[in-house]
């Protein structure tokens, strides 16, 4: 039966079967020793003169042992090493499989390699230590949020990816539908509207770790691809989401992370009025030491405008446009009065500079959301078109609800004091929204483009 290597330190005396890659090998004349490397960490093997395959191994092979399990000479300890003061003496070896030259080393940072080059091989990337780490503490955080939310008595429900384009922001990535041609699916850049068709539908409380998309220009804190903590609840106002989503953060940092400190607790509060004017951004820095790698400065932006001048001279909204007016702007946003001044119930979590979450109490009468398009020049044809089934649903009884989107991947690349948040994805792509491991995007074949009725542009193609 299989010993991982963290366990080895309560089997002492004891005849053991390791299994992982060799991670490092030192030949001193008769004796080959290797540090032999699994999911739990490391340990020394020695390999005496009848073990003659160890002669064999290189550098990620992947091997099987038997062997006892010894503490090692106290001048030989090495204390920078959980199982710095053990080693294994083998008696068998099985080599399972041979490994070529690795175009990377795994065994550093990976900080000093081209990011192409490590994403390209990413399956090697992830065998480096720092990247293991970032893959259990996103394991962890996220299991931790949903025993924190199960015991909140929340519902996780999971909403379709295949869905309808709507203006929401960015761009979306759309998905030909083959039978029924000349029509598309959007994959959803959030699960906004399914939310609020839950608390339509009487859930009450939804969350989900979930999926999104949204086809925009990349950069350290953005991905083709990324997830989020969604959640909705009903009968709340502004102050009930922000406590359950400031309990949840600090909770999850006390626990999981105990060597951060929380630089203000509660959380400071800022009007966006007052970021802007102080801090010249709606997600400041409010670390006091920006040197301290443990310090997390968290803070709300609240009291955002609710719309902006579009590059085309209209209106549009600055966060989303399911967002409800705060309660005392609620009569101009209906009459499409003072439309500058209307401030919405939008909230905003920075932390450390980043904004790693945004949410509102939404409109959850029909008449309030279809202001809100109808400010936005939307005809009654469009608002329809984009946004029937939200009115229509909306029409039959919808409870007051509000909700939040945290982003995972920003904060755990702030909790590990990552660059980027491509270090904390398993699969990330570059920077431009490409992945050379895998060569996508790519080309489709002839025959999937005419079975979707698309052809493409010579013009196209030449990009």
């Amino acid at each position: 039966m299989r010993t991982l290597i963290g366990d080895i330190r309560d089997k002492e005396g004891k005849e053991v079967e390791l299994y992982g890659w060799v991670h490092a090998r030192r030949d001193h004349g008769k004796l080959v020793f290797i540090d032999l490397r699994d999911r739990s960490g490391f340990v020394q093997v020695v390999f005496g003169p009848q073990l003659e395959d160890a002669k064999e191994l290189r550098l990620e092979y992947v091997i099987g042992l038997k062997g006892i399990i010894k503490k090692r000479p106290p001048s030989m300890v090495n204390a920078d090493q959980p199982n710095g003061a053990y080693e294994l003496e083998a008696k068998e070896l099985t080599i399972l499989n041979r490994a070529e030259a690795l175009p990377i080393p795994v065994d550093g940072t990976g900080y000093d390699i081209d990011e192409e080059t490590r994403i390209k091989y990413r399956y090697l990337d992830l065998r480096r230590a720092r990247l293991q780490k970032n893959l259990v503490d996103r394991h962890r955080v996220v299991k931790f949020i949903r025993d924190f939310l199960d015991k909140e008595g929340f519902l996780e429900v999971e909403t379709p990816i295949l869905s309808k384009s709507t203006p929401e922001g960015a761009r979306d990535y759309l998905v030909p539908a083959r039978i029924r041609p000349g029509n598309f699916y959007a994959l959803p850049q959030s699960p906004q509207q399914y939310k609020q068709l839950l608390m339509v539908a009487g859930v009450e409380k939804y969350f989900q770790i979930a999926r999104c998309f949204r086809d925009e220009d990349t950069r350290g804190d953005r991905q083709p691809e990324f997830t989020q903590l969604d959640l909705e609840m009903s009968f709340v106002e502004r102050e009930d989401v922000m406590a359950l989503t400031e309990r949840l953060f600090i909770e999850t940092v006390k626990t999981l992370f105990p060597e951060k400190k929380i630089q203000q607790l509660p959380f400071p509060r800022l009007t966006y009025a007052e970021a802007m004017e102080k801090y010249k951004s709606d997600k400041p820095d409010l670390r006091k030491d920006k040197n301290d790698p443990n310090l997390l400065a968290f803070c709300w932006i609240v009291d955002f405008p609710f719309f902006e001048k579009s590059d085309e001279g209209g209106w549009t909204f600055t966060h989303n446009p399911f967002s409800a007016p705060k309660p005392e702007h609620m009569a101009d946003l209906l009459a499409g009065k003072n439309i500058p001044k209307i401030l919405t119930t939008q909230y905003d979590l920075a932390l450390n500079g980043y904004e790693i979450g945004g949410g509102s109490i939404r409109n959850h009468k029909p008449e309030a959301l279809k202001a809100v398009f109808k400010i936005m020049g939307f005809t009654d044809e469009r608002i329809e078109a984009n946004f029937g089934h939200m009115l229509e649903a909306l029409s039959y009884g919808a409870p007051p609800h509000g909700g939040i989107a945290p982003g995972l991947d920003r904060f755990l690349m702030v909790l590990g004091n990552e660059p980027n948040i491509r270090e904390v994805i398993a699969f990330a792509k570059t920077g431009d929204g490409r992945d050379p491991m895998m060569g996508s995007p790519s080309p489709a074949e002839p025959k999937q483009l005419r079975e979707l009725g698309i052809e493409i542009s010579k013009k196209s193609s030449e990009k």
